[in-house]
């Protein structure tokens, strides 16, 4: 029995010395933690880690999925003794991990502590959150999967290595990776302050833009958001650097917004337009693009635009997109050199074809034919860009962004659209069928038009457009100048009321059939009276369209 206790003394005391020695040897290497939800290129990030004498401590899916790929990571509930619990709730919020991250290594104190608690240091924290976008962006989401996808231990990790940036480098971004690998190889195994205060930044904005995701699903779920809030978070994820914005001289990038107002996944979004074909696309070009396919998805009917420098140059509605094109061209096919056009419908061969003998920046539209793409193809620089089918008469309903000096201006997008019963004749007479046929479609084009706006419409086609002229009588002579075809019978929009009658004198002088515009001038009488003089019909509708 004597004999027996010695050897189990013995083998106490051996263990006690071993595991001392553990402890010892742990504490001279170098860790990372590593517990992300986004696991691309982590199994070679992780191997090179291993390379560079990083014990790798893990928990979950993670340590899981590192052992799958042939590591051999510790599980963090063997540091801290704890299993994972609640369903997963709780796993790294533990003194044992969060001391790891935020010692001081510089500090003698610190390191007295955390080796008087037996805790190791970390070096490196490898960590990104739950799909917490991902989750609540499918439409069959429930509110407690949406709770269960809202991270705890993450942020908090990442919070606290960013704080620790002195000590701790924080990784949020598989992206980062391959730079970060090729620093460890360069610096014996380190990461410079440099580059830890840079991954601190960015770690913050993670979990920034994290809590602004969250704040907003839940804005929408546990109350009726505000419209215009106090406090107002807008989100953006960078999509793609532009060559330079709208001069040489200016930097640009295209940015997507990342949740709430983009619609995200609904395809109706200029910055979700997939490109088939040709070189990248300008800062100019996705202005115009967006004013364009805004322009042409207002009419039920086939209708193509043909936009210059965010004006329409032309536009037309037609029983299919080839002779729309055709009439769209024809308003003015000067100026239609070098345009965005955007069409309604699939482009078929026979609009391609048309398209094919001029010189055209971008073409958008709902999906093409393979003739169609085919014959557009053949022009190297045409940028193709398609919005899929599903985009039709599918507005994008996200509030509109105006930037100013130190501020922004919110406002509703304007996407009223005009129903038969919501205008008002104001005149004795009465417009026919097809003026008014003509006057709807004129009040869609001139919403797309830079105010002050005038647009002559005839038979479907816009066959004289003025825009952005400081008076309105201005942009009215300007339409008629610009004019290609005989103006008699033609029906006038104007963004806004007429604050004179000389408008009305200079369409009657041109043969103008009908006009439709707002009303609500104080001189509202007088162009009516100069409107019934002529024999003109003149529609109110109650509501203007500027478009600054």
């Amino acid at each position: 029995m004597k004999k027996k206790k010695a050897r189990e003394g013995l083998t106490a005391v051996r263990q006690a010395r071993k595991g001392k020695r553990r402890q010892k040897a742990l504490m001279a290497k170098k860790y990372a933690l590593i517990s992300v939800s986004d696991k691309a290129g982590l199994a070679k990030f992780a191997k090179e880690l291993k390379k560079q004498g990083y014990e790798i401590i893990s928990s979950g899916g993670t340590a899981k999925f590192l052992r799958k790929a042939g590591l051999r990571p510790i599980e963090v509930s063997a540091l801290t003794k704890y299993p994972h619990m609640l369903d997963g709730r709780v796993k790294t919020l533990h003194p044992v991990i969060y001391g790891g991250i935020l010692a001081d290594q510089t500090n003698p104190q610190h390191m007295q502590e955390i080796k008087r608690y037996k805790i190791n240091p970390f070096s490196i924290v490898v960590c990104n959150l739950y799909p917490f976008e991902e989750v609540t962006s499918r439409k069959n989401c429930t509110l407690a999967e949406a709770i269960e996808n809202i991270d705890i231990g993450g942020p908090s990790m990442v919070r606290a290595a960013a704080k620790n940036n002195k000590s701790v480098a924080i990784v949020v971004d598989p992206a980062d990776y391959n730079q970060i690998t090729l620093e460890l190889s360069k610096n014996a195994g380190q990461i410079s302050q440099e580059t830890r205060e840079k991954l601190a930044l960015k770690a913050y904005q993670h979990t920034k833009h994290y809590d602004a995701i969250i704040v907003r699903y839940l804005s929408s779920r546990f109350i009726n958001e505000e419209k215009f809030p106090a406090k107002k978070e807008i989100i953006l994820e960078k999509v793609q650097e532009l060559r330079y914005g709208e001069n040489p001289h200016q930097q640009a990038a295209l940015y997507q917004e990342a949740t709430g107002d983009r619609g995200q996944g609904t395809g109706n979004t200029i910055v979700e337009a997939k490109q088939l074909h040709g070189k990248e696309l300008s800062f100019n070009n996705i202005v115009d693009m967006d004013s364009a396919w805004n322009c042409v998805n207002y009419f039920a009917e086939p209708a193509v635009a043909i936009i210059k420098h965010n004006n329409p140059c032309g536009a037309a509605k037609a029983d299919n997109v080839h002779e729309a094109y055709k009439k769209a061209y024809a308003c003015d096919p000067v100026s239609a050199f070098g345009g965005i056009v955007a069409a309604n419908r699939r482009v078929d061969e026979a609009m391609a074809g048309e398209m094919a003998g001029i010189f055209i920046e971008v073409v958008i539209a709902p999906g093409y034919t393979p003739g169609a793409l085919e014959i557009l193809r053949e022009k190297k620089n045409i940028r193709i860009m398609d919005m899929e089918e599903q985009s039709i008469g599918k507005p994008f309903k996200g509030m509109d962004y105006k930037r100013v000096s130190g501020g922004m201006l919110i406002q509703d997008p304007d996407l009223a659209q005009l129903a038969v019963n919501e205008v008002k004749v104001v005149t004795q007479k009465q417009p026919s069928l097809a003026e008014m046929e003509d006057l709807f479609f004129a009040w869609g084009v001139v919403k797309y038009v830079k105010s002050n706006a005038i647009v002559l419409v005839k038979n479907g086609q816009a066959i004289g457009i003025g825009a952005g002229q400081m008076s309105r009588i201005d942009s009215a002579n300007l339409a008629a100048k610009r004019a290609r075809f005989d103006v008699k019978g033609a029906v006038l929009a104007s963004d806004a009321f007429f604050p004179f009658p000389d408008v009305v004198e200079l369409a009657a002088r041109l043969g103008v059939s009908a006009i439709i515009q707002p009303g609500g001038s104080v001189k509202d009488q007088d162009s009516i009276d100069k409107a019934n003089e002529n024999g003109m019909a003149m529609l109110f509708t109650g509501r203007r369209h500027f478009r600054h």
